[in-house]
């Protein structure tokens, strides 16, 4: 019996992106589709269209299915819990803080706004970093009285410079990061007018919010889990965050003072030998490998490097000793924002957790 999984939000960009990562899964079957009241009570195939030229307005390189083109979509408000079995939710953090509780109430939601992420008892989970978090979700239920939960992704900044940090952090302590990204144009979505001829033969050097919320992010995502939520790493991260002339994928160079002295070879390995805590777990999206380090000086690359691992792996490179820092390394990184960093991600928490029976009631192969 595979798991119902509704999709609210569904015709935005990140909607889609849950759509092409949910069409041919394994364990989930899209059941629901949610979007504005513009949007509902149309097939998806009609929402997608532009009202003025009649043409589809579909923006992942992924074709849609033609049987997920003729589902209907819902309005929101149409929400019934019989229904489905997970919702995830691609939607602004404005809507999400009034939405998202109500769908808990009964069901379980993986999102990715940010309305939720900083509360003590709402886990912040890149699986294979912090799976272990996700018993934060028992107690959520137990405090706000909900058969559901609510289990947003961090921001796609954050995934790629955490992911990298775990190892070693693990294997040789962290004391201080540093960090500054060249972050894609899909990042910013699609709203009208949003960058535009701002980007071309440009670098906008400020993101609102951005640099907060990697810093917060990281800080809990390598936590520690305590009784009443997660207490921070106790290391400073500070960041610049920039928005680049690149389609998709986040570039971020990364310094780290770590604990104790480390080759550069150890730290090659650390990173690369990192099987994340899934490892031995038959998950659908799952990478073979969360880091992928090249020696190749002139990589990563977004154009060549973002799709590594179907835009599931941390593409490493450069890792060079830095004499600023005490123990000082630094490293270049790539990490696909609309993957990993995005729906496919969310997906990919949400095996995790069907796995180790925080959502149930569902079956699967494996």
């Amino acid at each position: 019996m595979a798991t119902r999984v509704g999709v609210v939000g569904a015709t935005g960009v990140v909607g889609q992106q849950f759509v092409v990562a949910l069409q041919r899964h394994p364990w989930f079957t899209i059941s629901w589709l949610a979007a504005s009241e513009r949007s509902a009570h149309q097939t998806y195939g009609e929402a997608l269209r532009d009202k003025k030229t009649g043409a589809r307005r579909w923006f992942c390189a992924e074709e849609p299915l033609r049987e997920v083109l003729d589902l209907p979509v819902e309005a929101v408000s149409e929400f019934d819990p019989s229904r489905v079995d997970l919702l995830f939710t691609a939607i602004e953090s404005d809507q999400a803080r009034e939405l998202e509780p109500a769908f808990a109430r009964t069901t379980p939601v993986i999102s990715t706004a940010s309305a939720f992420r900083y509360e003590a008892d709402v886990p912040l989970i890149i699986p294979g970093v912090n799976s272990d978090h996700a018993r934060l979700l028992r107690q959520q239920q137990e405090r706000r009285g909900w058969k559901g939960f609510i289990a947003p992704n961090p921001n796609c900044t954050t995934v790629g410079l955490a992911i990298t940090l775990r190892p070693l952090h693990q294997q040789f302590g962290v004391q201080a990061v540093l960090m500054t990204s060249l972050q894609s144009m899909s990042g910013a979505g699609r709203s009208p007018g949003v960058l535009g001829l701002d980007i071309i033969d440009n670098i906008i050097p400020y993101i609102p919010g951005e640099e907060e919320k990697v810093q917060a992010e990281t800080q809990k995502i390598l936590g520690t889990l305590e009784e009443n939520g997660v207490r921070p790493a106790p290391f400073g991260v500070s960041c610049t965050c920039t928005r680049v002339n690149v389609s998709e994928g986040h570039t971020e160079a990364v310094f780290v003072g770590l604990g104790q002295g480390a080759s550069v070879d150890e730290v090659k390995e650390a990173l690369a030998s990192f099987a994340g805590d899934f490892a031995g777990e038959d998950l659908p999206s799952a990478p073979a490998r969360l880091i992928v380090v090249r020696d190749d000086p002139f990589r990563p690359q977004p154009r060549l490097d973002r799709t590594a691992e179907d835009g599931m792996a941390t593409v490493v490179g450069r890792v060079r000793a830095d004499g600023v820092l005490a123990n000082g390394v630094k490293y270049l990184l790539v990490s696909h924002n609309t993957k990993m960093g995005a729906a496919k991600g969310c997906v990919l928490t949400a095996e995790v957790l069907v796995s180790e029976g925080y959502i149930g009631g569902m079956a699967h192969d494996g």
